[in-house]
């Protein structure tokens, strides 16, 4: 191939929208690590954890699961509720999976997945499965969760 086929092929590749919106492995790995402390961290009761995955403030939104309308509190808060609700359980167990980036603009990204949730008391299990989408910025050498969406 001749040097100026070569510069042009780059040039294409490099301008094309689908390659300007992939992240670079490290930082999809980093996405996806904060994605499971969520939900690893819940399940072993490890609040710190979880705090760590996401931003200062963060958007949540059950609206399919409990109706009402998607709430931005502050990160400590949210820890603070599930601290006191998900210890109400026996054993939980989040598991998440194909993670997918949807969109990345450098310093932010969203993610979506794919969960299974489980909540056992004695004998009676409440399972939910759907959908999450996260948004994520990145903060320092992390990444973290500003915003989580729950579809099932």
């Amino acid at each position: 191939m001749k040097p100026i086929a070569i510069i042009a092929t780059l040039l294409a590749v490099a301008s094309n929208p689908l390659f300007a919106r992939t992240p670079a492995v490290e930082d999809r790995l980093k996405m996806v690590d904060a994605v499971t402390s969520i939900a690893a961290g819940a399940d072993r009761h490890d609040w710190p954890r979880v705090r760590a995955a996401f931003a200062d403030t963060v958007t949540l939104d059950y609206t399919s699961l409990w109706g009402g309308e998607a709430q931005t509190t502050n990160a400590d808060d949210i820890i603070a509720q599930w601290s006191g609700f998900l210890p109400g359980f026996d054993k939980t167990l989040h598991l998440v999976a194909n993670h997918t980036v949807t969109d990345f603009a450098g310093n932010t990204a969203t993610m979506q997945a794919d969960f299974q949730a489980t909540h056992r008391i004695g004998d009676e299990l409440w399972t939910l499965m759907g959908h999450y989408t996260y948004g994520l910025e990145k903060s320092g050498d992390a990444w973290v969760v500003n915003a989580l969406t729950m579809t099932w």
